[in-house]
């Protein structure tokens, strides 16, 4: 239970969000248009450098630095029947209207870097060749063609490709090369490990003297499309009733604009809600939405609505008035018909009595005397609401029974029945006067401890606030102790519920006691208040209504005198701010440290990403996260170093050579912590480097470039000849391509 100064300042407000980023949808970047100084610049050696990649296509000629063209890999056909044509999108244009969005189509499956839509595969290389202002004389390109590939790509996907290529396109050579392996080249490797982690997975290979050693290489099934997957799946537990849809790219965008790599995961996850610094950990992420639209009313109309509800409150007041009149009035006449019914009894036989008493539902005189007082005091607390404070401070007249003090062989038959009717009425007085009169005296004890407990405070404050706290923290312990043991009531195997239905069967037992010696019959159960615990110990829990509000009734009280003498205890000490939901972990993991209001369109429409920032990236250090039956990265390049590298004579240059490329190798503290994980796992004096391509997104296609560039690849290029003799699974090994083997 927390202390009565609350030092984590979890119940301190938060400023205002700094900044809250907005959803977009995929930018249309308007029409290209087509680039042909490229192609008259070329030669019929310059190669065409197609990034084949599984989120985006990019294309350029050898000698660029930077590629002209990068595209998403998607195509869009429609056909627009109102003017009886048909439309074909292809990359970002398929962004450009809502239709063609609607039916766009990619040419990878979903979550893989294989083709598996050719028709859309022949699509992007149209727009891609006219893009590039090549005229194809002919019926072909005349140029050579360079694209990357994935490791151990399928046989069947590369010989689709060199048939379109060759029959469809008319090139005169084509080469093959994977993307990593060219990024690595790009950046100076020799020997090492490279770790490429992109769109649809997470390659390792080890690299000496600048030859891929593929049987070595090792796969794990996780990229940024995985994570975006990931993402959308936490969000729809998180937010299940979340109004708006998050589309992939979106998705992509979240994980590459807010999440990171933690450097110590457990540590940070464990504290990542703490209320310290959580207005700069969560993000919030508006989704568009259409606020409602309040008309604004006139003052005149409003005055009106006003008078309305004035009138209307009247009426129903003056109908209300009726009807507590009415049935005070009905009360009255019942109270009438009782005592009336009190008198009659007093003038007629007992059997008579027992009679009368059956025919009204009463068992004896004594319930019809609680009825008449029950129904008096309805009456008098109706007329007191009716009347005011004022009637409660009237004058009461006192009675007076003068018949009380003559004796019965002094009155006739009439008087002795009145006698005993005044009889009745005093001894109703005079009990009315004893709680009258127990009520002030209580009023004067309550009076003299808080005329003591003021001067306990004046002479001694500190000490008088330290009696405080301790007995709040009292209270605070029976209150948990309390929830706790409902809890445990309602859990059947709990120990607090074996130990009832134990007391129950003690309580139900049959079993004959012992005859006790003469003089020891005394039961002297009750004469401890704390003895009839034990029908709150076998009650499930729904008696100890009045129990749990004494408790909460005294601590409220004990926290008022806090509030208002101890300056260290402040509203936000209470325990009712300390269990306040907006406070609470649950919120701040879904709404952050700010207040939720569920009237808001605004506020319904926003996502808060805070956990999520580090447990998406982390899949790729601990598979497991999200149920993925492989090994983290650490563990595969200890594998490969330790067993399958581990008689190599280049393994210590492979240590010093750990490189990363790839976009979902991005994230910030990727390079630390791979550095900071590969230290814990092997030998201490280990060279260990890690480092990063200098642009692990277009790396890939530069070192394509680079590589076509050169005259010694010209020799690797599969020619047309070679394609109609060998087949379109022939391909030609080099340094920075896949194995025939």
């Amino acid at each position: 239970m927390p202390s009565a100064v609350d030092t984590s300042g979890r119940n301190s407000p938060k400023p205002a969000p700094a900044k809250i980023w907005h959803l977009q949808e995929p930018p249309f970047e308007g029409f290209k248009p087509i680039d042909d100084q490229g192609y008259r610049q070329s030669d019929g050696k310059t190669a065409i450098v197609i990034d084949s990649g599984s989120s985006t296509v990019r294309a350029g000629w050898s000698f660029d630095s930077k590629p002209r063209l990068s595209l998403p890999p998607l195509m869009a056909k429609y056909r627009d029947r109102k003017i009886n044509r048909s439309f074909t999108f292809v990359g970002s244009d398929v962004y450009a209207d809502g239709t063609a969005r609607g039916q766009s189509k990619n040419m990878y499956e979903p979550g893989s870097n294989i083709v598996n839509n050719w028709d859309v595969f022949e699509g992007v290389l149209d727009y891609v060749f006219v893009k590039m202002g090549i005229d194809g004389k002919n019926g072909s390109i005349d140029r050579p063609v360079v694209m990357t590939e994935p490791v151990a790509n399928l046989q069947s996907t590369r010989k689709y490709t060199s048939e379109i290529l060759f029959e469809c396109y008319g090139a005169p050579a084509v080469a093959y090369g994977v993307d990593s392996l060219f990024s690595y080249r790009y950046n100076g490797g020799r020997h090492g490990l490279v770790v490429s982690s992109s769109y649809t997975s997470t390659n390792l290979i080890p690299v000496v003297n600048s030859k891929p050693l593929l049987s070595h290489a090792t796969r794990l099934n996780w990229g940024g499309a995985q994570s975006a997957e990931y993402l959308l799946k936490l969000l729809k537990v998180k937010y299940p009733s979340f109004p708006g849809k998050i589309s992939d790219p979106q998705a992509v965008d979240l994980v590459r604009d807010h999440c990171y790599i933690s450097q110590d995961y457990q540590a940070e996850y464990r504290g990542y809600l703490d209320w310290t610094g959580l207005e700069e950990r969560d993000h919030i992420i508006q989704h568009p939405f259409t606020e409602q639209i309040v008309v604004e009313k006139t003052e005149e109309e409003l005055t009106r609505q006003a008078e309305k509800r004035k009138e209307s409150g009247r009426r129903l007041q003056e109908q209300a008035a009726k009807m507590r009149l009415e049935k005070l009035i009905r009360k009255e006449q019942e109270l009438e018909y009782y005592k009336q019914l009190q008198v009659r009894i007093g003038e007629v036989p007992k059997k008579e009595v027992k009679r009368m008493l059956e025919s009204d539902d009463f068992d004896n005189e004594n319930q019809l005397d609680k009825k008449i007082k029950e129904m008096e005091k309805s009456i008098k607390k109706a007329r007191n609401k009716d009347l005011g404070d004022e009637a409660e401070e009237e004058e009461v007249e006192i009675p007076t029974f003068p018949l009380l003090e003559i004796a019965d062989d002094q009155l006739d038959e009439e008087g002795i029945k009145q006698k005993r009717q005044q009889r009745l009425m005093k001894s109703n007085y005079d009990a009315r006067q004893r709680a009258k009169i127990e009520k002030e005296r209580e009023k004067a004890r309550i009076a003299e401890e808080e005329r003591l407990d003021a001067e306990k405070r004046e002479a001694d404050p500190e000490a008088w606030i330290e009696e405080r706290q301790i007995q709040r923290q009292t209270l605070l312990q029976q209150i948990k102790d309390r929830d706790r043991l409902k809890a445990d009531l309602g859990n059947r195997k709990s120990l607090a519920n074996q130990m009832r239905m134990k007391t129950i069967a003690n309580l139900a037992s049959d079993a004959p006691t012992k005859k006790r010696r003469r003089g020891g019959d005394d039961d002297t159960f009750g004469a401890d208040d704390a003895d009839w615990g034990v029908y709150r110990q076998v009650a499930t829990g729904d008696q100890s209504d009045d129990e749990e509000e004494d408790l909460t009734v005294q601590l409220k009280a004990i926290e008022g005198q806090l509030l208002k003498f101890d300056p260290n205890f402040s509203e936000q000490s209470t325990l009712e701010a300390q269990t306040d939901w907006t406070k609470s972990t649950v919120h701040a993991y879904l709404r952050g440290p700010w207040p939720y209001n569920p009237e808001s369109q605004q506020e319904n429409n926003q996502i808060h990403l805070n956990v999520e920032r580090i447990r998406v990236p982390e899949v790729v250090f601990q598979p497991s996260i999200a149920g993925l039956d492989q090994s983290g990265i650490v563990e595969i390049i200890s594998g490969i170093l330790n067993e399958r590298l581990g008689d190599s004579q280049h393994r210590e240059d492979i240590l010093k050579n750990i490189f990363l490329t790839g976009g979902n190798t991005m994230f910030q503290g990727f390079e630390e912590r791979l550095q900071k994980e590969l230290q814990a796992v092997l030998p201490q004096s280990a060279p260990l480097r890690v480092r990063k391509a200098r642009d692990p997104v277009l790396d890939a296609w530069r070192g394509a470039a680079q590589w076509a560039g050169e005259a010694s690849s010209q020799q690797h290029f599969v020619t047309k000849a070679d394609f109609m003799e060998k087949g379109g699974d022939y391909i030609k090994e080099h340094e920075c391509g896949n194995s025939i083997s």
